[in-house]
């Protein structure tokens, strides 16, 4: 595999480049990633087939990218969330499982297209192990802090128990964006995720 360029260094703003990936996540939406060509994104960019490799080097890297900014929205939504654990700790899980399901329905061909790339393309699956370790480390330090201040009870590892938790989510939004069987309803994922999560954590549904 060619080594690829800082995603950082190639993502610089340019009204072309942001054409690309706005044509990339239009395109996905209506026909597989397989099935769009280096010639469509040009074309959608209104740019060149050489000038696409100005900006990108494959259309793996089109789809890295894209992968890479619904990423970074999730973890702003996140981070710029109120960490009121102490004082309303169902809320506050709600929001945060809300903010992925909400970002990652937002860029629902963006999300499918990824799922299936990450199977071949090791880049996608770097990136995507990445932030699934980062969310899982974000759910473990809570977890720890609530059991020190006894709002949750001890039991299983707060580490494999968050790993569990943050591969349930993925599994059951990725089910319901794609149309997979058995799947829940999307309407009702946030109830039912956060329902769980926190009769995992705490043994009982908090206030």
């Amino acid at each position: 595999m060619a080594h690829r360029r800082s995603r950082t260094a190639r993502l610089s703003g340019d009204d072309r480049q942001l054409a690309l990936l706005a044509t990339a996540e239009k395109l996905l939406g209506e026909r597989s990633f397989d099935d769009i060509s280096i010639e469509d994104l040009a074309a959608g960019a209104g740019i060149s087939r050489p000038t696409f490799y100005f900006y990108f080097s494959s259309k793996d890297e089109v789809l890295l990218a894209l992968l890479d900014t619904v990423i970074a929205e999730v973890r702003h939504r996140v981070a710029a969330l109120p960490r009121d654990f102490e004082l309303e700790p169902a809320a506050t899980w709600r929001r945060s499982i809300e903010a992925f399901i909400e970002v990652f329905s937002a860029h629902r061909a963006v999300s499918n297209a990824a799922m299936t790339a990450r199977m071949r393309n090791a880049d996608v699956h770097a990136l995507w192990a990445t932030s699934m370790q980062s969310w899982a480390d974000y759910s473990t330090e809570i977890i720890l802090a609530e059991r020190a201040r006894g709002a949750a009870p001890d039991g299983i590892d707060a580490h494999d128990l968050a790993v569990a938790l943050n591969l349930m989510n993925e599994r059951v939004l990725s089910a319901s964006l794609s149309g997979d069987a058995p799947r829940i309803d999307q309407a009702r994922s946030l109830d039912v995720l956060s329902s769980i999560w926190l009769r995992s954590i705490y043994g009982t549904t908090p206030d």
